[in-house]
């Protein structure tokens, strides 16, 4: 099963930079995006087309042009769910859960805590209760999470860790709650696959040629139950894919739908 997942920052922006001939040339079994920033009833038959034979979920954010999450699959899941179920989380089209007859697909885009770190404090309350959400899950099965979890979780995964250790998704709170995440029983993949492997990132800031320079933060993320880790076969971050800030990010997992 091939899984991907992509934070397009704005689907509109991104559907004539390449995303159309990566979505098709990837034929991914579920194909997960962050960042749609738009509204289902903005969906024109320019996009409609990209995902024909796909079953598509959307969730938008209240807030015009912001956030939103969607998710393409060639499955037809048992259920569907849209965000926490906690209102004060569910304003902004974070979250959209698949379930199917052996896990569950998480797609999220978790909330940046911003310049001066003015979301901080919403940011850890939102990651205890996503973190007691993906447990309640791996209760009943397996979950396989994606997504701009907005974190670069250890100094491997940026560039500059001295310099941003302070900074939005490099402070020690945002980085302690990863570890409890991956402590209460879950995996990154890529970290499984690859404990050691440097300079490999999947966000770039547009200033100073960052990307060309790989200054960069790895914070999309394949995080699946301790149980299925063994499963995973190939994880795969996509540098070479441009039209968004951040580059797609995937799993080969031998588990779910073979």
């Amino acid at each position: 099963m091939k899984l991907v997942s992509w934070n397009v920052n704005g689907l509109r922006a991104v559907v004539n930079k390449g995303f159309k001939d990566f979505f098709a040339e990837i034929d991914a079994d579920i194909f997960c995006i962050q960042e749609t920033k738009m509204q289902e009833n903005q969906i024109d038959d320019n996009i409609k087309g990209i995902f024909k034979g796909y079953h598509e979920y959307w969730n938008s954010a209240v807030k015009k042009g912001y956030s939103g999450t969607a998710i393409f699959s060639k499955s037809k899941p048992i259920n569907v769910t849209y965000g926490l179920g906690i209102e004060e989380h569910d304003q902004e089209g974070r979250i959209i859960t698949l379930e199917y007859e052996k896990f569950f697909l998480v797609n999220c885009y978790t909330p940046n805590s911003k310049r001066e770190l003015e979301r901080l404090e919403y940011r850890m309350i939102w990651e205890d209760e996503f973190r007691n959400y993906l447990l309640k899950l791996d209760k009943i099965k397996p979950v396989i999470l994606c997504g701009d979890l907005n974190v670069a979780h250890k100094e491997i995964d940026l560039k500059n860790p001295k310099t941003n250790r302070k900074n939005a998704g490099f402070t020690d709170e945002e980085r302690n709650k990863m570890t409890q995440l991956l402590d209460s029983g879950f995996t990154d993949s890529f970290r499984y696959l690859y404990p050691d492997k440097e300079e490999c990132y999947s966000w770039w800031s547009y200033m100073a040629r960052s990307r060309e320079k790989n200054i960069g933060w790895r914070i999309d993320y394949f995080i699946v139950s301790k149980s299925i880790e063994d499963k995973i076969q190939e994880s795969y971050i996509y540098s070479d894919i441009m039209g968004s800030d951040h580059c797609p990010v995937g799993i080969d997992i031998k588990y779910g739908m073979e």
